[in-house]
């Protein structure tokens, strides 16, 4: 069972999510919060396993709440909220931890997708997402190209490639015909030895180091 927080300043929101999602067999909400400061205290009680975050928030927005909840060490993943998809906070939220975002009138699929893809350590970011994200953090004065580990295997630097392209676990496996299992340990092994918190630094790494375009 997924257990789901709900994270919004709207009533309306909230009751619409939590609807749509205990209908759905697999995945639980264990609570709401109506602002950043409410969500960051429930994730602590509840123990969520993926966080749906409202962006716009009083008290305390949906950027520094995600940077809480990934900083916390719970392993809550967090999805972001948003009307549009360009909006600014959007970059600032992935670049606090958040696995990915969804728009608010995205079909209730897409939403119960996005859970199930974010709670099995998936990112959430198609390629034109990740293009646009890494267009963001790589436009920087500082030109100075960071180098990969000496330690990476061949494999793990396809790996590495094939998540700079945006393809999730299942995608990966796919291309390079192999377990989806056995993916995952090449992600885990990839992302320690970047020293990284998660698939979206390690892309935007990738990116800046030239070892994906």
């Amino acid at each position: 069972m997924i257990k789901v927080l709900v994270v919004d300043d709207e009533e309306l929101v909230r009751t619409g999510l939590r609807m749509i999602l205990d209908a759905e067999p697999d995945i639980e909400v264990v609570g709401d919060a109506r602002d950043g400061d409410e969500g960051v205290a429930l994730v602590g009680r509840r123990r969520p396993d993926v966080v749906l975050m409202d962006i716009r928030m009083p008290t305390m927005d949906g950027v520094e709440a995600t940077r809480r909840i990934c900083a916390g060490g719970t392993g809550a993943r967090v999805v972001v909220l948003t009307t549009f998809d360009l909006d600014e906070h959007v970059y600032a939220a992935l670049a606090a931890g958040a696995s990915g975002f969804l728009l608010k009138d995205a079909p209730a699929s897409q939403l119960t997708h996005a859970i199930r893809v974010a709670a099995a350590g998936d990112a959430l970011l198609a390629p034109s997402v990740t293009r646009r994200l890494i267009s963001r953090f790589t436009e920087t004065p500082d030109r100075t190209r960071p180098s990969l580990p000496d330690d990476l295997t061949p494999r793990e630097a396809e790996v590495l490639s094939l998540l700079a392209e945006g393809l999730s676990n299942a995608e990966i496996a796919d291309r390079l015909v192999l377990g989806e299992a056995t993916v995952k340990t090449h992600v885990a092994r990839v992302l320690a030895k970047l020293g990284v918190r998660d698939r979206v630094q390690a892309v935007v790494l990738a990116h800046r180091a030239g070892l994906a375009r």
